[in-house]
């Protein structure tokens, strides 16, 4: 039999017809809070399910997986959901598989959206494996009806399983037994009933000690600046060191003990021996505080740290410093338009605000709550109107820079203009090259069917037609990014010259001014303060065409 010839067969010609569009797919696997260890619902045999699909489908390459794990599928805010129509805006994939409806979301009206209205929006081919949906087969015409009822179904089951899990939890805390993932401070979990408290006494000590100055009448920051000073670790640093969380999580915190942090143990009726539980509610997926009323309190259920009288007493001895600090706060504070972005250059802590006769000042107070010594800079009696003052200079200074800078720009509008110009060329002749190679890919397939190419020929020239693909998109993105990036960043300065110019030696500092143009206030001393604004971040591209002028 004589072999068949391939000279050109990459070139061939074919019928719009026959071409045969290479969706960019991408699978998404999720694992429910409330996964019960079926190997079915596992994340590996999802994958292996969905990647059986595809392997028979030539039109669909795999380019991405997005995995959300212990997530419930009531919410769409998943990390790896999120991330994945990122990458759909950003053109990336235009195929999402997933093994079935549920693992796409089991709230009815959010998961009939995204199949009904934001995938064919932008052009999103969607399969949901072990329903038989496939967006794109016209076989699934009848599925309008049938879709929308399992995402029904689906919703029911979460609702059902969410409302039987809190109904277990609430029966739990009604007959006294712990429910939590980390136990108070002080405490620590039984090895044999994780609902039971017992002490801890590592941490016990300290929770004694706390209560102990409390009714001695030492005040908050005293406590704090003692705590700190003796090395005593902070419950969210001793909970990571126990391995419930790592040390860069937030629940872990500064290390450093805070004045919040005491207050909140002393207020805390767990150590009296009470389980006190139900504080707080999940309302649309977050946690908001309920009333003292509606706690679940069960007494005496486990040891407890302080007594009664003791805990009394301290609740007596921080009403009257709460009282007395009323009587001399009389007069409320003006508006601290700095809040938040004011810091001290030596320890890097952020300057508290404080009032003496009437006249604001700033000083840094990490010597009081931290130990002598935590920070060598001469920080203890800033005045405010110092400090504005000084603000007030640099943002003058900084006006000028700016405003030069700004008039340079509008000189290299021809320039741009020729940039933009060049670039839209790019992205024309991108899109031409992109459209041949699609041609050229689609007859691969159809040479493979007819034998003019062998199966190891056909995989090898479709890896390289995809790559050329693949490539072209991802640069006419740079392109298009980088382009909307310049011409943004542009008008982001402008606006910020034209307001630095309205700035002038009689202008004063207000909180409108501080959040257009401040970030951070950095004070090494009474003459020595430095600013970083808001608009020098995040400016590369203006930079790039001032220096190539």
């Amino acid at each position: 039999m004589a072999r068949k010839s391939r000279k050109n067969v990459v070139v061939q010609e074919t019928a719009p017809k026959a071409y045969m569009k290479i969706w960019r797919a991408a699978f998404y696997i999720r694992l429910s809070v409330e996964f019960n260890g079926k190997k079915g619902d596992s994340l590996e045999t999802q994958r292996q399910i969905m990647e059986a699909y595809t392997a028979l489908c030539p039109d669909i390459e795999v380019v991405k997986v997005y995995t959300d794990n212990g997530t419930t599928g009531r919410t769409f805010e998943r990390e790896g959901f999120q991330r994945m129509l990122h990458d759909v805006d950003a053109g990336k994939i235009n195929c999402i598989v997933v093994k079935d409806l549920s693992r796409l979301g089991r709230n009815t009206i959010d998961t009939g959206y995204y199949i009904e209205k934001y995938f064919p929006l932008h052009g999103v081919r969607f399969i949901a494996v072990n329903d038989q949906f496939d967006s794109e087969d016209a076989e699934n015409s009848g599925n309008h009806l049938i879709v929308p009822l399992k995402n029904m179904i689906n919703e029911a089951y979460a609702a059902d399983i969410s409302k039987k899990v809190r109904a277990q939890q609430n029966q739990a805390m009604k007959d006294g037994e712990f429910v939590g993932a980390r136990p108070p401070y002080g405490y620590r979990k039984d090895p044999d009933n994780c609902h039971r408290l017992l002490v801890n006494e590592d941490t016990a000590p300290v929770v004694r000690q706390i209560f102990q100055w409390t009714v001695e009448g030492v005040a908050l920051n005293v406590i704090v600046k003692r705590l700190n000073e003796g090395g005593v670790m902070t419950p969210g640093y001793y909970h990571a060191s126990c391995g419930l969380f790592s040390f860069d999580n937030k629940l872990a915190g500064s290390g450093k003990w805070q004045t919040w942090t005491v207050a909140k143990i002393l207020a805390d009726e767990v150590y009296t021996g009470d389980m006190v539980q139900g504080k707080h509610t999940n309302v649309g997926h977050k946690q908001v505080p309920t009333k003292p009323v509606d706690w679940i309190v069960v007494r005496n259920t486990h040891e407890p740290l302080v007594s009664r009288e003791i805990f009394a007493r301290a609740q007596a001895v921080r009403e009257q410093m709460a009282a007395k600090y009323t009587r001399i706060m009389k007069d409320p504070y003006s508006e601290n338009i700095l809040r938040g972005r004011v810091f001290c250059a030596c320890c890097g802590k952020t300057l508290h605000r404080q009032r003496s006769h009437g006249r604001y000042f700033y000083r840094c107070i990490s010597n009081d709550r931290m130990g002598k010594g935590s920070c060598t800079a001469d920080i203890r009696h800033l005045p405010e109107p110092d400090l504005f003052s000084a603000i007030v200079t640099i943002i003058r200074q900084k006006a000028e820079v700016v405003m030069g800078e700004a008039l340079r720009l509008k000189q290299c509008d021809s320039k741009i203009a020729a940039q933009k110009a060049q670039v839209d060329q790019e992205i024309a002749e991108l899109g031409q090259q992109t459209q041949k190679n699609k041609a050229l890919l689609s007859s691969l397939y159809e040479n493979f069917v007819k034998g003019i190419l062998t199966r190891a020929e056909y995989l090898e020239m479709k890896e390289d037609y995809s790559r050329k693909i693949s490539g072209a998109v991802e640069r006419v993105q740079q392109l298009q990014t980088r382009q909307a990036e310049l011409e943004q960043q542009m008008k982001h300065y402008t606006s910020m010259a034209d307001k630095l110019a309205a700035v002038d030696k009689d202008t004063a500092l207000s909180a409108l001014l501080v959040n257009q143009l401040i970030q951070r206030v950095t004070v090494n001393g009474p003459e020595d303060v430095s600013i970083d604004f808001a608009f020098e971040s995040g400016f590369d591209r203006v930079m790039e065409v001032l220096k190539n002028e």
